[in-house]
């Protein structure tokens, strides 16, 4: 069943803008390779965490609106589990 979601990613802040853009479009590719659809990027740009991270101040925060199944939120999970780019990541249904 195809939902709308919205993804929230926070970066390393010290990724160069290549290295970053790569990462955020791996995970638009990962949404469109599975017949999903993108609504909206949403990139906010560097800003303070709350709270430290990992030895972390500052994170590069992203925001997707995207419509797909549900095996391209567990894909995207993945992808950010396992890489070091990623800060954090949430992945929410939008009701």
């Amino acid at each position: 069943m195809r939902r709308k979601y919205e993804g929230a990613f926070i970066l390393l802040s010290n990724l160069e803008e290549e290295v970053r853009k790569a990462e955020i479009q791996k995970v638009s590719n990962i949404i469109t390779e599975r017949q999903g659809t993108i609504e909206k990027v949403n990139e906010w740009g560097q800003r303070r965490l709350a709270y430290e991270i990992a030895k972390k101040r500052d994170g590069f925060y992203v925001f997707i609106n995207f419509t797909s199944e549900a095996d391209a939120v567990n894909e995207i999970d993945r992808i950010c589990k396992i890489s070091d780019n990623f800060v954090r990541h949430m992945i929410t249904v939008e009701e």
